[in-house]
């Protein structure tokens, strides 16, 4: 098929199937269709067997013209793939000419998807009525919508992340609150895990409030809750419960010479002065520590035992820690306590 009219038809092939190729009676290619020679880096095929370009695996008996002219007489489905990279599976089909030749219409099948990513192809190197086109809206609107969901989620979870960490914060100190502590104790005394805690009441702070006004407060809360953070470890936990009232969780830590450094580190630096614009304001502390090695005991009567040494350290001047023995009760006197830290 040559001449004018073999032009016409091209251009006709070219707008309504732009991957087909025309097949002259002896299976040279004569025409490519626009996005076929895209796909094929632009270079002219032209002039070549179509064995050459493609291997046929369906049906296996299409080896020539006359076996693929005959597979068109039989509903001409093709299964093909190009021979040189990238190697892409192909679908055909094939329509007999006049003249013995043929024309192969080409497509991708659901393979789609993959070689607009691979060659560059968009909407416009398809035929206005291929279904390709739906498909890629379809895939292009389903990212949309995937990528719309995965950022609504994020930002789900971290307003979740953000909310537990605000029910659980002290929202003037950055430390953790009552409802945390909760937490931690459940969670150790269900483990059976040894620990010890510090019952920490700051002296002198109502005065700070009374003679400085609660702006002062807040600075000096502040600030001793820096000093009790920088006194603990990563694993420890530090609560404020109250107004001027603090607890600290040591896990795993039940040394009482250890813990009775801690307590004099924590006073020392809780009794520095502290600058609130141009007043100094000083406080102390007096703290009570309780220590767990029973994996039976509550930790309520934990929290009770450390409570009571903090009542003893404040009897005995302030500014001072006790060590709660293993069967303090209300009601004890000094002398029952292990250490003190006069």
């Amino acid at each position: 098929m040559t001449g004018p009219g073999a032009e016409m038809i091209d251009d006709m092939l070219d707008r309504l199937c732009p991957m087909h190729v025309r097949l002259g009676p002896d299976g040279v290619m004569r025409h490519f269709g626009p996005t076929l020679r895209k796909i094929r880096g632009g270079q002219s095929s032209e002039g070549q067997a179509f064995w050459d370009m493609v291997t046929i695996s369906r049906p296996r008996s299409v080896d020539g013209m006359d076996a693929l002219l005959d597979a068109a007489r039989h509903g001409g489905t093709l299964r093909l793939r190009f021979r040189d990279d990238p190697a892409a599976a192909l679908k055909g089909v094939v329509v007999p000419l006049d003249d013995g030749g043929a024309v192969v219409n080409l497509s991708f099948g659901i393979s789609v998807v993959d070689a607009v990513r691979i060659h560059g192809l968009s909407a416009g190197d398809f035929a206005p009525t291929d279904l390709a086109i739906e498909l890629l809206y379809l895939v292009e609107a389903n990212a949309a919508a995937m990528e719309a969901s995965r950022k609504l989620n994020l930002r789900l979870q971290s307003g979740m992340i953000a909310a537990e960490e605000q029910a659980f914060t002290d929202t003037l100190t950055g430390l953790k609150n009552r409802r945390a502590l909760d937490h931690i104790l459940a969670r150790l005394s269900e483990s059976g895990e040894t620990f010890a805690l510090m019952h920490l009441d700051l002296d002198f702070f109502k005065q700070v409030n009374d003679t400085y006004g609660h702006a002062a407060g807040d600075t000096v809360l502040q600030r001793a809750a820096r000093v009790m953070v920088a006194a603990t470890r990563e694993r420890d936990a530090v609560a404020r419960i109250g107004g001027d009232e603090f607890v600290l969780i040591f896990p795993r830590l039940v040394d009482p010479d250890k813990l009775a450094m801690i307590a004099r580190r924590l006073i020392q630096g809780l009794e520095e002065p502290i600058p609130v614009g141009e007043q100094t304001c000083r406080i102390s502390a007096s703290i009570g520590i309780a220590i767990r090695q029973d994996s039976e005991e509550a930790a309520e009567d934990l929290l009770h035992r450390a409570d009571i040494a903090l009542y003893a350290a404040k009897r005995a001047g302030r500014g001072r820690f006790r060590v709660a023995g293993a069967g303090d009760t209300a009601g004890v006197d000094d002398a029952t306590f292990s250490h003190d830290g006069d």
